[in-house]
């Protein structure tokens, strides 16, 4: 029996949990992005409505402004978006169990062995849209395939709240005319090196000789000649989420920071990473730092712990070594990121001399239960009271 498989994409996700939460905002161009008042920071979301003033993803709020003065700009709030996140997941776990989140908002789901309860794939995805519009008030596009590669493929087609089918027979007419850029799986970079082999379309790759894919990209150009045919036989995996890899946090700052500011913004970074970690039953072994400038200038750094660790100190401290030693502190930088990667299940510890690890990690874990009972501002940093201070909340 050939597979079916739905990718369900919420359209404009951050901006639609605003406009389903409060229904005077329905209709207008809302626009989720750093400081409205200040508009600093970037467009993380922006409405259909606000989208077709010219605002996208990745601009500056000051752009945004400039293009739709009459915009409500609100600052993101992401634990709602993980909580609509949720609700939307389980309403596709009441089709089929073999749901795979893919991002925040974006999710495979498995309907293979479901036809006989909920009828042909197109009929589900029907019922799936019209469940999650009437029960979170938001609308999705989704794209059904025999696998997860025509199915991405086929949300991305028709937006906002679309539904498209890609079989495989369908490949030569929807999916080769299209920019090799449209391709999963090919970004900026491998754009430009397939372009050196006279290859600009899905089709052209699709028919490239494979050898001398093979010799150039390794296995990697045989991945994208198999995906260029409409190839791909990945499952839909339900465990996704408890195959961690890596935990981390990142903050678009509302202006220019430098030196010493960039460490505060680090140790609270590291604070809210550690936390995730250890609530997670992990420990990690790498510590990664990414930093961008206001120019979208990046830099992404990792360094390799001697031990695995979960506690706030160490990743800080492996940071701030990154920071130092790959950015100049005369460098102004406008987003910060601090990722724990490597991540295993946290088994038993060895015990240090003098019982300096075991008593921070007692402080740590006391610092969570505050946390988690009473908000992530009832405990913090004293250097977060300075100026340079983000001072996370949940």
């Amino acid at each position: 029996m050939q597979r079916a498989i739905l990718l369900a994409d919420m359209n404009a996700f951050f901006a639609s949990v605003h406009q389903s939460l409060e229904p005077g905002l329905r209709g207008r161009p809302v626009i989720v992005a750093g400081d409205p008042a200040k508009r600093h920071g970037v467009v993380l979301a922006a409405s259909y409505e606000a989208k077709v003033k010219g605002v996208k993803t990745g601009m500056t709020a000051g752009e945004a402004h400039g293009l739709c003065p009459e915009g409500v700009f609100i600052k993101p709030q992401h634990h709602l978006y993980v909580h609509f996140s949720t609700r939307i997941l389980r309403i596709m776990r009441d089709f089929t169990p073999l749901v795979e989140p893919f991002s925040i908002d974006e999710a495979f789901l498995d309907v293979t062995g479901c036809r006989g309860l909920f009828g042909p794939p197109a009929d589900i995805a029907l019922r799936l849209k019209e469940r999650i519009r009437r029960e979170v008030g938001v609308r999705c596009s989704i794209g059904i395939g025999p696998n997860k590669l025509l199915a991405k493929t086929a949300a991305e087609m028709q937006k906002p709240d679309g539904l498209t089918m890609i079989n495989y027979e369908d490949v030569p007419e929807k999916l080769w005319p299209l920019p090799v850029r449209r391709l999963f799986g090919v970004g900026p970079r491998y754009e430009q090196h397939l372009r050196k082999f006279n290859i600009h379309t899905i089709g052209d790759l699709a028919h490239f000789p494979a050898d001398v894919l093979r010799r150039r990209f390794g296995v990697m150009g045989e991945v994208l000649r198999c995906c260029a045919n409409g190839i791909d036989h990945s499952p839909v995996d339900p465990d996704t989420l408890t195959k961690m890899k890596s935990i981390g946090q990142q903050i678009t700052l509302p202006r220019d920071y430098r030196g010493e500011e960039i460490k505060v913004v680090i140790l609270e970074l590291a604070d809210l990473v550690g936390q995730r970690v250890r609530s997670n039953g992990c420990v990690g072994k790498t510590v990664v730092l990414t930093l961008k400038d206001a120019a979208f200038t990046w830099l992404s750094r990792m360094r390799t712990l001697g031990e695995y660790t979960d506690l706030t100190p160490d990743i800080y401290l492996a940071a701030v070594k990154l920071l130092e030693k790959h950015w100049s502190p005369h460098w102004p930088v406008r987003m910060v990121g601090v990722a724990l990667a490597g991540l295993i299940p946290l088994e038993a510890d060895q015990l240090t001399l003098f019982g300096k690890k075991e008593k921070l990690k007692r402080m740590e874990k006391s610092c969570d239960l505050i946390r988690n009972r009473f908000g992530g501002k009832a405990v913090f940093r004293a250097v977060s009271l300075t100026g340079a201070g983000v001072r996370y909340g949940r």
